[in-house]
C-alpha cells in the first residue's frame, strides 16, 4: 500500500467537510504515515480523486464492482492491508450504515470486512447530529469499539451553530498517531474505577429520590480509560446506556450500595467520581406505598445523611488510589465551590462543570469543564463529553 512503516485508509465520506480531508492527507504525511484513500460517491462532488491522489501518493479507490482493482487489490484485502482506517468526514449516512452493517459500496464493504481498529470523525448539521436515530447509531458504535474524534462545536456550512462540525485535521492526526503508537495504552495493566449516573434513594416501595444524571460523562470516561489499555471496573446507577466495550459494569442503585460496590473494586490505581450520589436519604422507607390522605395533610419525610463516597476512598489510609478524581456539578460559583469542595474531600482533583439551567449538560453531549487543583485552575473550552474524556484520561495517564 505504501512504502511507510505506518499506514492508514482513509474513507472520504460526502459531505462539506470533505476538504478538510486534503489538509489531513497532507499532516499525515508529514507525520510520516501512509495514506491510501477510498472516496464514496458524493464525496466526489466536494473533492477531486486526482488531488486526493496527488497529495497521498496513491490511487483513490471508489468503485466496489471495478475488475481491474479486483486484481490488484480485492476490496477485502484493501480493509486488512492498512493499520488502521480513518473515516473523515464521517457522515450521518455512513454512521448509519457502519451501525447498521450495511455493505452497498466499497467504503462500507471495507469498513465491514476490516480486522483493524476504526477511528471516525462525525461531520453533519447540528440537527442531524443531535437526532435520535443518529444518536442511537453512535451508542452502537461506540459499543462495537469504534473510536471517535468530535464532532465539536462551531459555525457551520448551513449558517446554524452547535455540535457537529468535524474536528480539525490536526486533532485527526493527533488521533491517528495514538491509535497507531504502541504509547497509546499508556494505562495497560493498570486498574481504573469510575462511578457514573444517579442514585436513587427509596420513600417507599413505588416512589424514590434521584437527579437528572444521565451518566453520559462517566460512560464516556470509562470507555476512554479502555482504550487507553486500562482495566476498568465501571460502577454505575440507574442509566438508559449501552455498557462501554471492554469495561466491567457494576449496576448499583442506592448510594450505600454505591459504597458497597466501589469498596469490594478496590484496589485501583485512578478512581474517578462522577456518579450523582444523592446526599440524603429517607431515614425510614415506607414497607408499604404512602397513600394520600383524606384530610389533604402531607407526609412528613425525616432524612438522614449518605455516606460521602470520594471522602471515603479520598481518606483511606491503606489502599488509597494514587489519583482520586472528583466531579462537582455547580449551578453558580463553580471554580470557587469547587475548590472548597477540593480542600473538603482531600482528593488530588475536582472537575467543575456549570449544571445550571440552559447549558444543557445533563442528558446532552457536550460540557465545559474546569480542573481544579492544589496547582490552580486549568478551564477547557465547550467539547463534546467523548472529547472531555480523551483529554482527562491523557491527563491522568501522564500525572500517574
Amino acid at each position: 500500500m505504501t512504502g511507510m512503516t505506518r499506514s492508514i485508509l482513509l474513507i472520504i465520506g460526502g459531505g462539506i467537510a470533505a476538504y478538510k480531508s486534503l489538509e489531513l492527507i497532507r499532516i499525515l504525511k508529514k507525520r510520516g504515515i501512509g495514506v491510501t484513500a477510498i472516496m464514496t460517491k458524493s464525496a466526489g462532488e466536494f473533492v477531486t480523486p486526482l488531488s486526493v491522489a496527488s497529495l497521498s501518493g496513491n490511487k483513490v479507490y471508489g468503485d466496489l464492482f471495478s475488475l481491474t482493482d479486483e486484481v490488484e487489490m480485492g476490496h477485502i484485502e484493501l480493509s486488512r492491508a492498512a493499520d488502521l482506517l480513518v473515516v473523515a468526514p464521517a457522515t450521518a449516512d455512513l454512521l448509519a450504515k457502519m451501525a447498521s452493517g450495511l455493505a452497498n459500496d466499497l467504503a462500507s464493504t471495507a469498513l465491514l470486512a476490516t480486522d483493524k481498529p476504526v477511528l471516525v470523525a462525525p461531520a453533519m448539521n447540528v440537527r442531524m447530529w443531535q437526532h435520535p436515530a443518529t444518536q442511537r447509531n453512535i451508542r452502537t458504535l461506540r459499543n462495537d469499539g469504534i473510536h471517535f474524534t468530535g464532532p465539536v462545536d462551531g459555525e457551520m456550512a448551513c449558517g446554524e451553530f452547535g455540535p457537529g462540525r468535524m474536528a480539525e485535521p490536526d486533532d485527526i492526526a493527533n488521533a491517528v498517531e495514538a491509535l497507531l503508537s504502541p504509547a497509546a495504552r499508556p494505562l495497560a495493566g493498570r486498574h481504573v474505577l469510575v462511578t457514573a449516573g444517579p442514585t436513587r434513594e427509596p420513600i417507599d416501595p413505588v416512589r424514590f429520590i434521584s437527579n437528572h444524571s444521565s451518566g453520559k460523562q462517566g460512560y464516556a470516561i470509562a470507555s476512554a480509560a479502555a482504550r487507553l489499555g486500562a482495566r476498568v471496573t465501571l460502577v454505575s446507577g440507574p442509566v438508559s446506556l449501552p455498557p462501554p466495550a471492554g469495561v466491567q459494569l457494576v449496576p448499583a442503585m442506592t448510594a450505600h450500595s454505591m459504597l458497597t460496590a466501589v469498596e469490594a473494586a478496590l484496589p485501583a490505581d485512578i478512581a474517578i467520581f462522577t456518579a450523582a450520589v444523592a446526599d440524603w436519604r429517607v431515614a425510614e422507607v415506607a414497607g408499604e406505598k404512602l397513600k394520600k390522605r383524606e384530610d389533604g395533610s402531607t407526609p412528613s419525610l425525616a432524612f438522614a445523611e449518605n455516606a460521602d463516597i470520594l471522602r471515603t476512598v479520598a481518606s483511606r489510609r491503606q489502599g488509597r488510589p494514587a489519583l482520586v478524581v472528583g466531579f462537582a456539578a455547580e449551578t453558580e460559583k463553580v471554580i470557587e465551590h469547587a475548590q472548597a469542595k477540593l480542600a473538603r474531600k482531600g482528593c488530588d482533583l475536582i472537575v467543575a462543570n456549570d449544571v445550571s439551567a440552559g447549558n444543557n449538560v445533563f442528558g446532552g453531549d457536550a460540557n465545559t469543564v474546569h480542573l481544579v487543583s492544589a496547582k490552580g485552575v486549568e478551564s477547557w473550552p465547550r467539547l463534546s463529553k467523548d472529547e472531555v474524556a480523551a483529554r482527562l484520561m491523557a491527563t491522568l495517564a501522564e500525572r500517574l
